[in-house]
């Protein structure tokens, strides 16, 4: 590592972990990887992140940390777990920072940013979302699509976000800089909530469903219902919730959503940041959600079956 180099601390050993990690450290920033997974982390410190993109097949050295152990504090972390996991790591994610250092969360689904204020405070949290397509095909090896991020502000802290937009556009990602993240924050979560949860239960990459037209007024009520619930929060997506749903699809035809994938390795999904926070939110204000409810309870059932099976096949 290059003394005076720009520090950023990652977690989680997922797809988008492994690639952002890479992405940055190639791009001169000393990156320390943290998480839980032992697989993932051992294949990180043996080899570093592997990458299988647009421009071959590249790899860059990261330093690993196993839970509860973090690093020495840094002036930026990437928070890049499963939605479920936030709130459990958020002191850790206060013990890696720097005192003026800022926890960025590109992660899917409503409630990351609550969990990471309750511990580090507003003025220290900002949030963003990233539309890249990303899985492991192994630990530590990570195929990728080009992608772009979308970055909110924080009140007093336009040069960080400005420092930092400077630092993803040089690890090679595109980056859009607004003070309205709820519009991008929802538009992403109505695609997602159609997305993601119908591909989860019929065991399709997502171009399936843009191919199966059976499927398009399911994804078109799942994603309306977002809409509605945003809009009853003030937020209005700006498009039709509908074509937002198929933009997505059209984009990341050939990937199998991180909830089919976590379906099909036993591990628990988002169903519970997505579907269903959408259905507790529509609750709370009084906007039915029947078919975001109805895919919330169907996903929980396949996944709790699918984790018995597997945890019986390997007993």
């Amino acid at each position: 590592m290059t003394r005076g180099a720009p520090r950023a601390v990652v977690f989680g050993t997922g797809a988008l972990g492994c690639l952002f990690g890479a992405r940055l450290a190639r791009s001169g920033t000393e990156v320390t990887v943290v998480g839980t997974w032992p697989a993932g982390l051992a294949a990180l410190g043996r080899n570093g992140v592997t990458v299988v993109d647009h421009e071959g097949r590249w790899s860059a050295p990261v330093q690993v940390r196993r839970l509860p152990a973090v690093p020495l504090p840094a002036p930026l972390a990437l928070v890049l777990v499963k939605a479920q996991q936030t709130a459990l790591i958020a002191p850790a994610v206060a013990a890696a920072l720097t005192p003026e250092g800022l926890a960025l969360t590109l992660q899917n689904g409503l409630g990351n940013r609550e969990s990471l204020e309750a511990v580090l405070t507003p003025a220290r949290v900002l949030t963003g979302i990233t539309i890249v397509g990303a899985s492991l095909a192994e630990p530590g090896v990570v195929r990728a699509t080009p992608g772009r991020v979308v970055l909110g502000t924080v009140p007093g802290k336009d040069d960080a976000v400005a420092q930092l937009a400077q630092r993803l556009e040089l690890a090679g990602f595109g980056v859009e800089v607004t003070a309205h993240i709820e519009v991008p924050i929802w538009r992403k979560l109505a695609a997602n909530c159609a997305i993601n949860a119908l591909s989860a239960l019929r065991a399709v990459p997502n171009g399936a469903l843009l191919d199966d037209v059976e499927t398009h007024p399911l994804l078109e009520a799942a994603a309306r219902e977002v809409a509605a619930v945003a809009a009853a929060r003030g937020v209005d997506l700006g498009a039709d919730p509908m074509e937002l749903t198929f933009e997505v699809l059209r984009q990341t035809a050939s990937n199998r959503s991180s909830m089919l994938q976590d379906i099909e390795h036993g591990r628990p999904t988002e169903v519970e940041s997505l579907n269903g926070a959408v259905s507790r939110e529509g609750r709370r204000l009084g906007v039915p959600t029947p078919v975001n409810d109805d895919l919330w309870r169907k996903v929980l059932a396949l996944s709790e079956a699918t984790r018995a099976r597997i945890a019986e096949a390997e007993s």
